[in-house]
């Protein structure tokens, strides 16, 4: 028995024009508010931070897609809407808000089938579920999984580093901080069920930790150098 080949129902173009919607539509987002973009400081809340996440989050969530057998339009398309309006909704809203924009751009932009635009809505507003990923669809899981992967490891280990410039703390912080990056890696990994995703948060997760222990065994010594010139 051979294995089936299904046509893919998105082609490059068609998805290349997507993603300049999405980017668009983020760059808009922050354009139109009067203070200059919700949190605008923090350039994890830019347009171009949100759009890096998103194309992370659609790489990973196509991984995991291909290697469980879910629907890999659904779950790249899905993937690629998900936080289009994270920067003109409020966060407990923004998947609902992203959920319709996405429908309002498939139904209007191309002939893609009722199903195929529905299963990617479901995703899309469900992906900011906090329960079992196994609660949801094939394809929603995929979503949720690579959503939480995006945070772990250097990606996020990296967006730690960038925050305590902000909060003026010190490099003597840092392996706290990253301390705090790998804890709330662990966490995320722990909802995470398909095996590739577990194979991803794993590999993630012992880069943190391995540059963690660089970071307290260097920092460390040199804030005991320090405390001892002083003492002299």
């Amino acid at each position: 028995m051979g294995v089936e080949i299904r046509e893919s129902a998105v082609s490059a173009e068609e998805f290349a024009d997507m993603e300049r919607f999405v980017r668009e539509y983020l760059v808009a987002s922050v354009e139109s508010e009067d203070d200059g973009g919700r949190m605008r400081w923090y350039p994890w809340h830019s347009a171009e931070y949100r759009f890096n996440h998103i194309r992370n989050v659609v790489e990973i969530a196509e991984r995991i897609a291909r290697e469980e057998g879910a629907d890999v339009d659904v779950v790249r398309v899905a993937a690629l809407f998900h936080d289009v309006a994270k920067l003109e909704a409020d966060q407990d809203v923004h998947a609902e808000e992203g959920a319709r924009v996405a429908r309002e751009f498939l139904e209007s932009r191309g002939e893609y089938a009722p199903s195929f635009v529905q299963a990617v809505v479901t995703a899309v507003k469900d992906h900011s579920y906090q329960g079992s990923v196994t609660d949801l669809s094939l394809e929603t899981q995929c979503l949720v999984e690579a959503d939480l992967l995006d945070k772990v490891g250097a990606n996020g280990t990296a967006l730690m580093l960038l925050r305590m410039g902000y909060e003026s703390r010190t490099h003597m912080d840092a392996a706290t901080m990253v301390e705090r990056v790998y804890q709330r890696g662990k966490q995320h990994a722990a909802r995470v069920e398909s095996d590739t995703g577990t194979d991803i948060a794993h590999r993630r997760l012992k880069r943190v930790r391995w540059f963690r222990d660089w970071l307290e065994s260097e920092v460390t010594a040199m804030a005991a150098e320090e405390t001892e010139v002083e003492t002299r």
